[in-house]
């Protein structure tokens, strides 16, 4: 084969072609930062929730003992019932984004595509036997 003669790319192409890079990285950089205020936000409030679940069961812990010492039980046990209930939410709000769909995406769709080879690979070697 003939060798061809080498042609610098024009001076035009050149500053397009590190404009589109310059473009490209700050978009990427711009996705990442985003993605780690994101991060931080969460992780604020995860720790945040921890510190009241915390309070929460430390308060439940003293109304327990009270009401067994005191007779004004209706009071304790509406405020028992109060808190079970945030301790149910914020349990709610520190698991919702650990199972997001984002998260469950990738294996998910692994599990189509080779459940699915798999499938089409038995099919395969069933009509080879019969």
């Amino acid at each position: 084969m003939p060798q061809q003669p080498f042609k610098p790319s024009s001076p035009d192409s050149e500053p397009n072609h590190e404009d589109n890079q310059a473009q490209e990285f700050e978009q990427t950089f711009s996705e990442v930062e985003r993605s780690l205020q994101s991060l931080l936000k969460r992780y604020h409030q995860v720790q945040r929730d921890q510190q009241q679940q915390a309070e929460l069961h430390q308060r439940r812990e003293q109304i327990k003992k009270q009401l067994h010492r005191t007779s004004n039980r209706r009071s304790l046990q509406a405020e028992l019932k109060k808190i079970k209930e945030q301790l149910e939410t914020i349990e709610i709000n520190l698991e919702s984004q650990l199972f997001s769909w984002g998260s469950l995406k990738e294996p998910f769709w692994q599990a189509v595509r080779f459940g699915g080879l798999g499938i089409v690979i038995g099919w395969i070697l069933k009509s080879c036997v019969n």
